[in-house]
């Protein structure tokens, strides 16, 4: 189990560095971004301190987007993505990146309350 969870951790890596490439297709670009962003997010649709549902989501959604986002990218493409993912995995993790996720999805939540109540 913990071998799958690294190995879902650098698709989705993977998944990162394809939405950031000119060479994606547009679609495949789009579904990337939005499966990573959901996979390295701290929030979740259903909290994980939900038993079952919570780690249900996480085990059901990514290794879904996965699967449709390396279904619409070329062979080749993958390969290079890969790669290029690998070499990432190696570098130290960002706590900027962190905080910047973590206020982009405060700033999103607040924006859908305050049209929500208006």
């Amino acid at each position: 189990m913990k071998d799958r969870a690294k190995a879902l951790k650098r698709e989705a890596l993977t998944l990162w560095v394809a939405a950031r490439d000119p060479r994606t297709p547009l679609a495949a670009k789009m579904l990337a971004g939005a499966v990573a962003a959901y996979a390295f997010s701290p929030v979740d649709l259903i909290p994980d301190f939900i038993p079952v549902l919570g780690l249900l989501d996480d085990l059901l959604i990514v290794p879904l987007g996965v699967w449709a986002v390396l279904k619409l990218i070329p062979p080749p493409l993958v390969a290079a993505y890969c790669a290029e993912a690998a070499a990432l995995a190696e570098r130290p993790t960002s706590r900027t990146a962190a905080v910047v996720v973590v206020a982009v999805w405060a700033i999103a939540l607040a924006g859908a309350a305050w049209l929500i109540t208006r």
